[in-house]
């Protein structure tokens, strides 16, 4: 077979082919070219050491060089070359205590996690698939090299990995590998948060989000994710739904589109329920659970080490994801206005999104009402736009130096004046000018002397 790889990925496997080395393409850019994907990177394996490479090309990074890699600048564009290795002895599940260079393909090869990502590739040599990596890869099955316990063993975030590929590729964990996942789950513990962050997430806005569930089989989220464990153990004997908390996270997963933001959100928007259940006589009942979920929502998010845009999106969506009018007649365009200040129209759009997927995963029960609600909240925040209605403080026809300059004492009072007026405006967007605000604020002084 033929892979076509970037010309300056050629040029750099044939100039150490020159030099007397062994060079191929390896790992996920021969995995995804096969599978007729396009790789985000293409990492070369060679048998030449860190020196050696260095000396052949003329700008170099020592990326990693202690283990090998050595990134080559080729047209302004990076490329890591790797020098063949085997892994010393591991002993914290997370990396090798030591690496050996080696002069052997094969043996560098089998220190590699899955079949499909131990094949390379070179012009000269053509596909060199020493433990059935496209066999594995033509019928979507995800195998580990050698040992599955003992590549776990080396590195317990290939658990997680093998996971990940699950959901991006849709395919099948083979049953000895399953096997050994779900004795070693426990050695996630001894991952960081952000590498286990960095796999979740690619799994959460994967095409399969659904196989978080095979995760809770197999005891993986239980070590790296404890809260899903006990939603997917949490009943919920109500008209509204047809899943258990955990089953319903999933199947909304399945309806949203694959945004970060959108997809951890979804994840955890029902995270309170569990605590928040209370069994009645003849449903359960979950008051409170969006303001209970929004702290176990950041609790998760800062244990992962996001960042602190992503943690003040997620908890306020938490928040805000079961606010809604009681039917279509109750949606009030001021009402909607309102909503679209307090948390931006940036989020507002996010909030349609999660409501939808919410919806998409409950039962039948009141479905057509909630769409007609959802559909009509959609139309108002639309009109709200539309008319580019005054929403912040900033989008007033006045500001502090106007409200100086009348007479409100610099400082706090100004800040809440400005307040009031903006709560003015957003009942009447028409007051929204100058003069008017300059006269209510008159007004308002007046009556407060």
């Amino acid at each position: 077979m033929k892979i076509k790889m970037p010309v300056q990925a050629q040029k750099i496997i044939k100039r150490l082919e020159e030099a007397g080395h062994e060079a191929y393409i390896v790992g996920g850019c021969v995995r995804d070219s096969i599978l007729g994907k396009h790789p985000a990177d293409w990492d070369i394996t060679t048998s030449a050491s860190p020196v050696e490479i260095k000396e052949l090309f003329s700008y170099t990074i020592d990326t990693g060089i202690e283990h090998g890699t050595v990134t080559v600048m080729a047209d302004h564009q990076p490329f890591e070359v790797t020098t063949y290795r085997v892994d010393g002895k591991y002993e914290d599940h997370r990396r090798p205590k030591e690496v050996h260079f080696t002069k052997s393909l094969e043996e560098d090869l089998l220190r590699r996690d899955f079949t499909i990502n131990a094949m390379a590739y070179s012009d000269t040599k053509g596909l060199v698939d020493l433990y059935g990596g496209r066999a594995d890869l033509e019928e979507g099955i995800i195998r580990c090299v050698g040992n599955a316990s003992e590549r776990f063993d080396e590195d317990a975030l290939r658990i997680l990995r093998a996971l990940r590929f699950q959901a991006q590729l849709g395919f099948q964990i083979e049953e000895e590998t399953k096997a050994a996942i779900r004795r070693q789950a426990r050695f996630l513990k001894d991952i960081s948060a952000e590498r286990i962050r960095v796999e979740l997430d690619k799994l959460l806005v994967s095409d399969h989000p659904e196989v978080l569930a095979d995760a809770y089989k197999l005891g993986v989220t239980e070590v790296i994710l404890p809260e899903f464990d006990t939603m997917m153990e949490t009943p919920q004997n109500n008209p509204h739904h047809k899943y258990n908390v955990g089953m319903h996270t999933i199947e909304a997963l399945k309806h949203i589109e694959p945004d970060s933001i959108l997809r951890w959100t979804m994840l955890l928007h029902d995270a309170g329920k569990p605590e928040a259940r209370v069994e009645g006589k003849d449903k359960d009942h979950f008051k409170m659970h969006p303001v209970i979920g929004e702290k176990i929502a950041e609790k998760i998010i800062r244990r992962l080490k996001f960042d602190n845009q992503t943690l003040k999106q997620v908890k306020t969506l938490v928040l805000w994801h079961d606010r809604r009018f009681a039917s279509p007649e109750e949606a009030s365009l001021k009402t909607v206005r309102r909503w679209v200040s307090q948390i931006g129209p940036e989020m507002f759009e996010k909030l349609m999104k999660i409501q939808a997927a919410d919806i998409a995963a409950q039962s039948e029960y009141h479905r057509e009402e909630k769409e007609e609600v959802l559909a009509r909240t959609k139309e108002l925040f639309r009109q709200v736009l539309e008319a580019q209605d005054c929403l912040s403080v900033r989008d007033l026809a006045v500001g502090g130096t106007d409200l100086i300059e009348a007479g409100v004492p610099q400082g706090r009072e100004v800040g809440q004046m400005l307040s009031w007026l903006l709560d003015q405006v957003l009942e009447t967007p028409e007051l929204n000018k100058k003069e008017i605000l300059m006269r209510l604020v008159k007004e308002k002084r007046e009556r407060e002397q």
